[in-house]
């Protein structure tokens, strides 16, 4: 059996998505997202985690999911990519579950075009879509971002 891959598991309408344990570092509780001019267009805004200004992720919009605004009931999933630290709107947060990365389905088996799967993994009550949050935000993305939040260099 290969490395536990470990995923936080969570939910957006019916589908289940997750992220590998070791890049997420809470689940929070819903809070007033700010806008940011000049963001992309996947960013919501951002919010203020303890003095750092962290952007907000729409990753309905990325997957293609009907557009909803976040509402109380919802949940923040704080990330870190290779390149800075994320928050993600979901459903909610489910659970983590325990999944080796030869359990691992790999997204170009099943479709060419999911650039921001990881994988997929088969669990009792259904599938879940492993998120690559490193592969989320385009290179064109993460330019408009660092602008928006920093302004040009």
């Amino acid at each position: 059996m290969s490395d536990p891959l470990n995923p936080i598991v969570f939910g957006l309408d019916e589908q289940r998505y997750a992220l590998r344990l070791s890049s997420v570092e809470r689940a929070v509780r819903m809070v007033e997202i700010a806008p940011l001019p000049e963001a992309p267009e996947i960013v919501l805004g951002v919010i203020d985690v303890h003095g750092e200004v962290v952007p907000v992720l729409n990753i309905r919009k990325r997957f293609r999911l009907p557009e909803r605004a976040p509402g109380l009931a919802d949940q923040l999933t704080m990330a870190r990519t290779t390149r800075r630290r994320v928050a993600l709107v979901a459903d909610a947060v489910i659970d983590a579950v325990a999944l080796s990365e030869d359990e691992l389905i790999k997204p170009a088996t099943i479709l060419q075009r999911l650039e921001y799967v990881e994988g997929v993994a088969r669990l009792g009550d259904g599938m879940v879509f492993i998120h690559d949050q490193d592969a989320f935000l385009s290179l064109e993305e993460e330019q408009m971002l660092a602008t928006a939040l920093f302004g040009s260099a």
